[in-house]
């Protein structure tokens, strides 16, 4: 009779040996270019809110909206406001549908944290706050909207200034008024990665102590795409920013760019917080 020859055990388990180690060296490349995919798509998304923004710009004389009460804010992000005249028929901001393009791949899952505010003293604006990896949510009024980017707020609002001889931090803001007659646009932020659907950034605000935690930068401060989050800027490019270098952006006219939080500046690594201090110093 013929003998057969099969796979002994010991020459199995070397084979699912060698299979799993594969496997256990392959999985961190896959991870890393599924999240790159990610980035692409979430700065893809950020071109399109760029080109909407552009037509708007064009069509308003290079005015973004703003007002003095009604949080344009979020309402940009929807696509219509909350009208005066009949809360439940909201104003069409513009005609293109941004429902598709409102969430980065990597935060689309609703967050868990509830807000409210009033707007106009008459509507209640209620939703979910963000997190790093979620997204933020208006539910009412409706229809629900959710999105993971937020707008830079000095850009959409007005804000009356109480004395012109208090310090820097107690001044309002002055707002860029025609966009088309601003230099250096390519370091003003417009739209980026964010727990809430705006942020009003100030340079003598401390960095959150943890990711999102507080005001002023926290929304954008999160770690999102690998120490970096994806920003729009008021030139209309796209690129990567370090989560250092938000502190070094022209979030508004007053923004020190060389502040306490820069290189510049004389920060040192250990004034940040213990989850920021390996990022990229700027």
């Amino acid at each position: 009779m013929r003998k057969v020859r099969g796979f002994t055990l010991i020459e199995l388990l070397v084979v699912v040996s060698i299979i799993v180690l594969l496997i256990a060296l392959l999985l961190p490349a896959l991870q890393r270019v599924r999240k790159q995919a990610r980035a692409v798509v979430c700065q893809t998304n950020l071109k399109h809110w760029g080109t909407t923004m552009a037509l708007y710009a064009e069509d308003h004389e290079g005015h973004l909206p703003r007002d003095f009460v009604v949080g344009y804010s979020i309402w940009f992000l929807v696509g219509s406001v909350v009208s005066s005249d009949d809360p439940n028929v909201p104003e069409s901001l513009y005609r293109v549908e941004t429902e598709g393009i409102a969430c980065c791949p990597m935060a689309v899952r609703r967050g868990r944290g509830r807000f409210t505010y009033m707007v106009s003293g008459e509507t209640r604006v209620e939703g979910w706050i963000g997190s790093t990896f979620e997204a933020w949510e208006m539910t009412s009024p409706g229809p629900p909207f959710r999105s993971s980017y937020g707008l830079n707020d000095w850009l959409f609002h007005v804000h009356h200034r109480f004395d012109t001889s208090a310090p820097l931090r107690y001044r309002y803001r002055l707002p860029y008024t025609d966009i088309f007659s601003i230099k250096d646009k390519a370091q003003i932020p417009v739209l980026l990665d964010s727990l809430r659907s705006s942020g009003r950034p100030d340079n003598f605000l401390r960095p959150p102590r943890f990711p999102g935690q507080g005001l002023g930068m926290s929304p954008f401060c999160i770690n999102r795409h690998n120490g970096h989050v994806n920003g729009l800027f008021l030139d209309w490019s796209v690129r990567k920013v370090g989560l250092k270098e938000l502190w070094t952006l022209e979030w508004s006219r007053q923004f020190d760019t060389t502040n306490a939080w820069t290189k510049a500046g004389g920060v040192r690594p250990e004034d940040w917080p213990e989850w920021m201090r390996g990022f990229k110093d700027y």
